[in-house]
């Protein structure tokens, strides 16, 4: 099977570049700072960037409620890594 899948690549290849230039575009001293405050909130790098990118919102030590489901999401997609 292609790495698009079933089907015409369609949008895959744009979808993919644009990916990847969200993920490179910051400077080295933003990638120190959110992996620093992503640390202390007890995420990975990514699990914290994904919230900004996906909601907007830049996780605090008070938003308990939203760490924990980030938390539990974790727990759940490991599960399925391995099938």
């Amino acid at each position: 099977m292609p790495e698009w899948g079933p089907g015409g690549p369609g949008n895959y290849f744009a979808w993919k570049a644009a990916h990847r230039r969200a993920w490179r575009s910051f400077g080295h001293g933003t990638l120190l700072r959110r992996g620093g405050k992503a640390e202390a909130l007890g995420l990975t790098y990514e699990e914290y960037v994904l919230e900004i990118f996906e909601r907007g919102i830049y996780l605090q030590a008070e938003d308990v409620e939203r760490i924990a489901v980030i938390k539990a999401g974790r727990r759940s997609r490991r599960g399925r890594r391995h099938l």
